[in-house]
């Protein structure tokens, strides 16, 4: 693939070198920490973070996080910077519990797994159950003696599911800023969920994927991001305030072991997910969503040249629309690329844009346009972080000045 624009690459011994030395340090210092909480008793499991999975005709793949506390609950009306802040820390300072065993149960099937010295769970469990049209069950999981029995949602892949969506989350779905540093920096470690603000109009235009031209509702929806698994509870939290639909999240471990973020270089992972899943459900065909500001248009261009015709368009958001820029031109390149595919790919404006087309081939409803225009613009007249910091500093100032007055 090419490389996209300022990606830059150690050469390649180097690399292995500089990898393998801060794999061996992780790896003693993770064996050092767990003959300490062996000998004190100490960083025992209390919480089981069971993220959102998916079901299909094979069966179901579980995946979670061991934790020794439970992550705080979500974030508070009145939530200021300072406790954004500490709420980041506290994601980034979870205790992970390896060599837990564990309890998976679903449908009329079960299975048994240990978490791995990141704390992580990974388990499938085979069923002859096939998924109803109800889009999400539960799936359960435990410890193994049935203790911190926590339920792990599961989006079912029934028949009725005539596409699937899988889409990039920063700057597709959540407004993260990612090419401005500083930005991106203030919305992850000084904003939560309540705070955050999604991409016009990405709401209704969802919505309208999931229930399809025929609004049955049954059509799954998938993201991937960069960002680490740290950030998975702000994410679903987001999600669910926005009223976006929900489904699986496929997000990074920050570990340094061989296999994680290192090996991955780049979003080279979000190309490994959308693999795993077009050949996972053959019998979907995929509509495929990001943006300029990363390199989604050379992995999505990537997933056209492999699958042909199983991609049924590729949209990507122009994170700066008034400027015709480099990142512009690198689209537009890889645009030119796909073109002897027929996979239709396009760089667009907003939801709208998106919409229109959609509708065009078939996959949504005339009638949903009006309101996804509706949306864009009230997403568009909602306050922007420069805004709202603004407001929020001249509240300050007046709360610290009117003492003096009285």
């Amino acid at each position: 693939m090419t490389d996209s624009p300022a990606r830059r690459r150690w050469p390649g011994h180097v690399a292995q070198h500089l990898k393998d030395v801060v794999i061996d340090t992780d790896d003693y210092l993770d064996a050092a920490r767990r003959r300490f909480d062996a000998k004190f008793a100490y960083n025992r499991p209390h919480h089981i973070a069971a993220y959102r999975a998916f079901a299909d005709a094979r069966g179901v793949d579980l995946l979670g996080r061991v934790l020794a506390e439970a992550p705080l609950g979500g974030p508070k009306d009145d939530d200021g910077w300072w406790d954004n802040l500490l709420n980041t820390y506290r994601r980034f300072e979870s205790d992970e519990v390896p060599g837990v065993a564990l309890k998976a149960r679903f449908c009329n099937a079960s299975a048994e797994t240990v978490s791995d010295h990141e704390g992580y769970y990974r388990v499938h469990i085979a069923t002859d159950v096939t998924p109803s049209d109800l889009l999400w069950d539960n799936a359960t999981v435990a410890l193994a003696d049935g203790t911190l029995l926590t339920p792990q949602p599961v989006l079912q892949i029934g028949t009725a599911a005539k596409f699937g969506v899988i889409s990039d989350i920063d700057d597709t779905v959540l407004q993260s800023s990612i090419t401005d540093w500083k930005t991106a920096a203030q919305l992850t470690f000084l904003h939560n969920a309540r705070t955050r603000k999604p991409l016009h109009g990405v709401a209704k235009l969802y919505q309208a994927f999931q229930s399809g031209v025929d609004g049955a509702g049954r059509n799954p929806i998938f993201y991937v991001s960069s960002s680490p698994w740290n950030l998975y509870d702000l994410l679903d939290d987001f999600f669910e305030l926005n009223s976006i639909p929900l489904g699986p999240i496929f997000l990074r471990d920050l570990g340094l072991d061989d296999g994680k973020f290192i090996k991955t270089q780049g979003h080279g992972h979000k190309l490994e997910r959308a693999r795993e899943l077009i050949q996972r459900l053959p019998q979907l065909r995929w509509v495929l969503v990001g943006d300029s500001g990363q390199a989604d248009a050379e992995l999505y261009a990537e997933a056209a040249r492999e699958f042909g015709d199983r991609i049924l368009a590729i949209y990507i958001r122009d994170v700066d629309l008034d400027t015709d820029s480099v990142r512009d031109k690198y689209v537009d390149g890889h645009i030119e690329k796909v073109a002897g595919t027929r996979v239709p790919m396009l760089r667009v404006a907003d939801s709208v844009a998106i919409a229109e087309h959609a509708r065009g081939l078939g996959l949504i409803a005339e009638s949903t346009l009006a309101g996804i225009a509706a949306e864009v613009q009230r997403d568009r007249d909602r306050p922007t972080l420069g805004e709202a910091a603004g407001d929020a500093a001249k509240d300050s100032i007046a709360e610290a000045v009117a003492p003096r007055d009285r």
